[in-house]
């Protein structure tokens, strides 16, 4: 007997056959256009309150979430397919497939510090002090090179790191440059080049490979 109310019968019957999670921002903008331009239909109204966007057919579904869970979403298959940065990508960990980098989000994760630093290699470094949002590859990077660094962790501006004798050292994204030279940092070393990339949960792939593939191979086409 099946128990289920009329409602509840019709939002799964409603379900996408795909979902596909998003981050919130720049990126959202920047992914929905190069699907739009793969030929696939994409949600229009982008600011509704909903938490899963429909395209027009109900073939996809786009869950709009905020960058750093992304990752976990499509590991944990409540999402099949999504976009985020290789920087949290990297940081989380998470097992997920990556068939593409894709044309946007340019960016570097680097080590920086003050203008005035010493001319000291890295490896030769006395336990600095670091302050980042991506601690663990910041751990791994300086533990590679001998340093016994100690990671603070921040969820701000980690430029005020230095500037209030915080840290000696930061970790963070760098795209201009500007808002370290504003602060008198300057880049030292880069540790990862960052793009987007298309992510897909590893059952999926296989569960779902008719509707993934062909989503690939539509963007893959396009870039």
């Amino acid at each position: 007997m099946d128990n289920r109310s009329p409602l509840a019968t019709e939002t799964i019957e409603r379900r996408p056959s795909l979902l596909f999670a998003l981050p919130k921002g720049r990126l959202a903008d920047e992914s929905l256009e190069l699907l739009q331009r793969a030929g696939l239909s994409v949600p229009v109204d982008t600011g509704s309150r909903k938490l899963v966007l429909p395209n027009a057919d109900n073939s996809i579904g786009f869950v709009m979430a905020k960058p750093w869970d992304v990752p976990t979403f499509v590991e944990y298959g409540a999402a099949d397919v999504g976009i985020c940065g290789l920087d949290v990508l990297r940081e989380s960990g998470r097992r997920v497939h990556e068939p593409l980098r894709l044309p946007f989000g340019f960016c570097r994760l680097s080590v920086a510090g003050p203008v005035d630093r010493p001319d000291t290699p890295l490896r030769y470094a006395s336990q600095p002090r670091i302050a980042t949002k991506f601690p663990r590859l910041t751990q791994e990077f300086f533990r590679k090179r001998g340093v016994n660094a100690e990671v603070i962790g921040l969820s701000g501006s980690v430029e005020l790191g230095p500037v209030l004798a915080l840290a000696d050292l930061i970790v963070d994204l760098v795209e201009t440059g500007d808002t370290l030279r504003a602060n008198g940092l300057v880049e030292i070393r880069t540790i990862l080049e960052v793009q987007a990339v298309l992510i897909v949960n590893r059952a999926a792939y296989q569960l779902k490979s008719r509707e993934i593939q062909g989503l690939i191979e539509r963007v893959r086409a396009v870039i």
